[in-house]
Parts: C-alpha cells; sequence; structure tokens
C-alpha cells in the first residue's frame, strides 16, 4: 500500500489533499487514478484513503477508515555518536524502520567524522531528513521522524538528563541482567534516550558523565556491534519489549 503524509491544514472532515511532489509521485510514478486506494498519514493518525480526484497539483482523497497505529508507545530518541561517510543515513534508514522518534547526531571524543561548515551541514541535515521521510513511508509509519542538527558532548549531557529512561549500550558492560531488568521496567508512555558511541567507542568519561545524567549501561550481549547496528539492536529490543 502506496503510503504519503499530511499536515493538520490537509485535512477537512473526511477529505485531505495530496500536493507538493507527492501528487507528481501518485500521477506520474505510480500512475495511480481515482478510485484507487493509498494510506495517508498526518498527526500521528493513519488513514485508508480513496483517490476522489486527480489534478496537475493536486490530489483530493477520501478518509475511509482510520488505521491501527503502527508507532511505538514511547517517545525514543536516538542520540548517536557521528560517523564517518554515509554511515548516518543507514543508521536513520533502519532507526525509523524500527520505530524512533528522533535522531541526534552528536560530536563525542574519538568521532572520526569532523564537523562541516554551516552551510553543508545545513544541506546533509536536510538529506538525513529526507531518508527520515523515505524509510517513515516505507515502514509504514504514522509520523515523520525529526533528525535534529548536530550536538556537542555538553549539549547531549543536557538532553540526556531530560528522558524519563537513558540507555547506554557499552562493549564493557558483562552479561544481560542488567539490560533485560531496565527494559523490563520501561513502561508505556515514557520517554526513552539511546547513547550510542562512534567508531572509536565512548571515552571513560563519557560513560561516567552519562551515568551522572541517569545512564543505565547495558550490554548487547557477548558480540561487540557496529556503531550503525548498536542504536537499531535497541530498539529491536525495545519494540519486542513494548508492543502488544
Amino acid at each position: 500500500m502506496n503510503h504519503f503524509f499530511i499536515g493538520p491544514d490537509q485535512v477537512d472532515g473526511n477529505l485531505a489533499r495530496i500536493t507538493g511532489s507527492d501528487v507528481n509521485h501518485i500521477v506520474n510514478v505510480l500512475r495511480m487514478e481515482t478510485g484507487e486506494e493509498l494510506e495517508v498519514s498526518g498527526g500521528n493518525r493513519t488513514w485508508l484513503a480513496r483517490i476522489l480526484s486527480v489534478e496537475r497539483e493536486l490530489v483530493t482523497v477520501e478518509l475511509v477508515r482510520e488505521c491501527e497505529s503502527t508507532e511505538l508507545p514511547c517517545s525514543v530518541t536516538l542520540l548517536q555518536g557521528l560517523p564517518k561517510g554515509d554511515k548516518l543515513e543507514n543508521i536513520i534508514q533502519k532507526s525509523v524502520e524500527l520505530g524512533v522518534s528522533k535522531v541526534v547526531p552528536v560530536a563525542m571524543k574519538r568521532c572520526v567524522a569532523k564537523l562541516e561548515e554551516p552551510k553543508k551541514q545545513r544541506a546533509k541535515l536536510a538529506r538525513w531528513q529526507a531518508v527520515a521521510e523515505s524509510a517513515a513511508k516505507q515502514s509504514r509509519r504514522a509520523v515523520v521522524p525529526e533528525v535534529g542538527a548536530v550536538l556537542q558532548w555538553k549539549e547531549a549531557l543536557a538532553l540526556a538528563g531530560t528522558f524519563d529512561v537513558l540507555l547506554l549500550p557499552y562493549e564493557n558492560a558483562k552479561g544481560m541482567e542488567e539490560t533485560r531488568r531496565l527494559l523490563s521496567g520501561i513502561k508505556p508512555g515514557c520517554s526513552i534516550g539511546i547513547v550510542i558511541g562512534p567508531e572509536g567507542g565512548f571515552e571513560d568519561a563519557e560513560v561516567e558523565q552519562m551515568r551522572e545524567a541517569g545512564a543505565g549501561v547495558i550490554s548487547l550481549g557477548r558480540r561487540i556491534l557496529r556503531t550503525e547496528t548498536a542504536g537499531p539492536a535497541v530498539l529491536a529490543m525495545l519494540g519486542f519489549c513494548l508492543e502488544p
């Protein structure tokens, strides 16, 4: 089922207006016609919709019925140590598919990647957000998760202290007992932060500072995971524990 996002101003009763680049995709790429069905999401809700009319810059659909939510019952923010190359795009894609609410890149001590000048940062942020939107459409999300601008470590520490639950997977953590305990204690409706180190891992001081901010240091098993694997692994665990 093809999936599109709309804003609150595009809904009028049981009708919705699809505009922008999605019109070209519906008309010229998918070649959809009146009477065909698709899904639209907006405001954390998703509907099965039927195309009523197709115009040059507007597709009008009827909202037939609301669909079951595909969102996790908790808000999850991934604080991701800034990786090199295009790894972050893969992290964003997989994390969105697994239910993340927001992805925030963080400049950590052992990051190989370096911050670029503001113009290039803005271009990358737009690209990352486009990756998030594409993944949200593919995975039938009700919302498009936000990708935040790169934070410095002190900014990330301040943000980390705002979550109800803060998890920090660390290769030196031993055994899965603490991981199971913390995950099993998470209740629907709480906010969760996940802190993932870059390719070089965390410095000891960074781990201790996150502990002081309330982080539960956990293991993801006996194997050492790459930075692009760790975040999605935690999200998959959370989905297993939280979803009915």
